[in-house]
């Protein structure tokens, strides 16, 4: 929570900011400037590995077998995927293999999204236009403890925090006409829900539990509920190659933070491999749509002294 509390825009502190088509316009944003530049983009294509020729990466292979030469290869996963999945371990040094192992993810958030048919009522909001901002039902510190608690012996908490968007309120254009769309990021659920049966089993008791909530504080919200779309840790680790589905590519604590992001002498965007740059949210300054790990990566890698350059 103490993170989502942080940074600012616009000189606005604390305050978080909402983009006209939804987070996916960001993307495309930065995709259309690198395409009028001249940049070719590829998708919905994985990457098997990182090409590495005497200390030096050289390119990728896809897993359709392709293989992409390039002068530098910069990579935007998780610790896990970067040193892990993409490169065979002979290409580093003991002392970063040891700290990736080290290294923790254990994702402990979920995502509900809603489609309404309405407007929601919340009997706290007299005034729909706060509908806009954020909402937080969090009503107590004691409150967020046994949902942390809940989580902590039980899987997943009774009485789940949520942080709650409504964006179609803002723009009206992400859904048909007197519809709205609601996306609500859930605290705690464990990345281990084996013991709530199969993994659908698993999305419809999270899910209910983060309605039956939701409903103490905005009666009308089942009665307006079009359609429901539950994400859990394995369903963001399945979907979006989160490690152990944390959204920030790993935990944001203390020992993971500034120049231990995401181990030490590793901190500066670089790895031991020659042309292989990291600038996911596994480095500083961490996760969040900022940018900020990225500007840094192309920094670092701009002002370097590299034989290809």
């Amino acid at each position: 929570m103490l993170e989502l509390s942080l940074g600012e825009l616009d000189g606005a502190y604390s305050a978080w900011g909402s983009q006209t088509g939804g987070t996916g316009a960001v993307a495309e944003s930065i995709a259309s400037a690198a395409r009028s530049l001249g940049v070719e983009t590829r998708v919905n294509g994985d990457v098997a590995q990182v090409l590495v020729r005497n200390g030096t990466a050289v390119g990728v292979v896809m897993q359709n077998g392709d293989e992409i030469m390039a002068d530098m290869v910069v990579s935007g996963c998780d610790p896990n995927v970067t040193f892990c999945k993409l490169v065979e371990e002979k290409e580093l040094p003991s002392e970063l293999v040891a700290a990736m192992g080290k290294f923790k993810y254990r994702g402990s958030s979920g995502k509900v999204n809603l489609a309404l048919d309405g407007v929601p009522n919340f009997t706290a909001i007299k005034d729909k236009v706060f509908l806009r901002g954020g909402l937080g039902v969090c009503p107590t510190v004691d409150y967020i403890e046994q949902a942390y608690d809940d989580a902590k012996y039980s899987g997943f908490s009774k009485r789940p925090a949520l942080e709650i968007s409504i964006p179609t309120m803002v723009d009206p254009s992400m859904a048909p006409p007197g519809k709205h769309v609601m996306s609500i990021f859930c605290q705690y659920i464990n990345y281990d829900m084996d013991a709530y049966g199969t993994r659908e089993q698993q999305r419809e008791t999270f899910g209910d539990t983060v309605i039956n909530t939701l409903e103490e504080f905005c009666p009308n919200i089942k009665d307006i509920m079009l359609h429901r779309q539950v994400l859990t840790p394995k369903d963001l680790e399945d979907d979006f190659s989160l490690t152990e589905g944390n959204i920030f590519h790993g935990e944001l604590t203390l020992d993971q933070l500034f120049f231990f992001r995401p181990a030490v002498g590793w901190a500066n965007h670089r790895t031991p491999i020659n042309g292989y740059f990291q600038c996911g949210s596994a480095t500083h300054p961490g996760g969040g749509i900022t940018c900020g790990p990225g500007r840094m990566a192309a920094k670092e890698i701009l002002g370097g002294d590299f034989p290809f350059k």
